[in-house]
């Protein structure tokens, strides 16, 4: 089970966000990404989590030289990007950088061809994020909710050759309300790719349901306000999830 921080980039700050919303709910937690990118690796990440959340808005990278000061800091600690990637230069501009993941949403959602295209592109780096709400796929930062069912969407771009997939339930994102582990596990139990649970983790117990799900195909978590705000300790989550692993 990959224990994954989230960094949310808004202008140059290391942000929170409560159900997406850019202009209204935003919580400033430090002035220094890198700084705290470099926090979670000395306690133990095995992946950081970023989103560029300007990108996301403007529909193009924004933030690529704090994710590149990001993968230096990180080293050998793999960076995974999501927010305003939306075609292939943005792609490469970001594996140029190191980046070893990067994270396709609103573009995998309207023209579901541009994942098939990429999949093949770059071999072993795309993952697509699936924002929903009620089974149903929101794009645009969230503002927007689509006609796609999200198990017919992630089957289609597994085919696709995408690695993994980040389920993000938006009625829970930054709401500190636990994460949904049911959803999270029927789309992992669709598909023989891994699927990263995101959105609503709070305390050990959400790290404890995420366990129980493991099996049926749930191999991550990505966590955001529950650090920031401490009802989460990183430490003890890793210890719980090393203990199950029996390592």
């Amino acid at each position: 089970m990959l224990l994954i921080p989230a960094i949310d980039i808004k202008n140059g700050q290391c942000v929170r966000l409560r159900q997406g919303d850019m202009d209204n709910n935003v919580t400033v937690f430090d002035d220094d990404p890198v700084a705290v990118a470099l926090r979670w690796i000395e306690e133990g990440a095995d992946r950081i989590h970023v989103v560029d959340l300007d990108g996301a808005k403007a529909g193009y990278p924004v933030n690529a030289r704090i994710v590149g000061e990001i993968v230096a800091a990180a080293g050998s600690i793999p960076v995974q990007i999501g927010g305003g990637i939306r075609d292939e230069s943005a792609i490469e501009t970001y594996l140029e950088r190191g980046v070893e993941y990067v994270i396709l949403g609103t573009r995998a959602v309207s023209e579901p061809h541009f994942v098939a295209d990429v999949g093949v592109e770059f071999p072993g780096h795309i993952i697509v994020g699936l924002d929903a709400r009620d089974g149903k796929v929101a794009t645009d930062g969230w503002s927007k909710l689509s006609h796609h069912n999200v198990e017919d969407l992630a089957q289609q771009f597994e085919e696709d050759g995408v690695i993994a997939i980040i389920h993000t339930d938006i009625s829970r994102d930054g709401m500190m309300q636990g994460v949904n582990v049911d959803a999270s596990r029927a789309l992992a139990s669709a598909l023989t790719i891994p699927v990263i649970a995101s959105g609503g983790v709070t305390d050990i117990s959400d790290i404890e349901a995420l366990l129980a799900a493991e099996e049926d195909g749930v191999a991550g978590a990505v966590i955001g306000r529950a650090l920031y705000e401490g009802t989460l300790d990183f430490a003890a989550a890793r210890k719980l999830v090393n203990d199950r692993a029996g390592t």
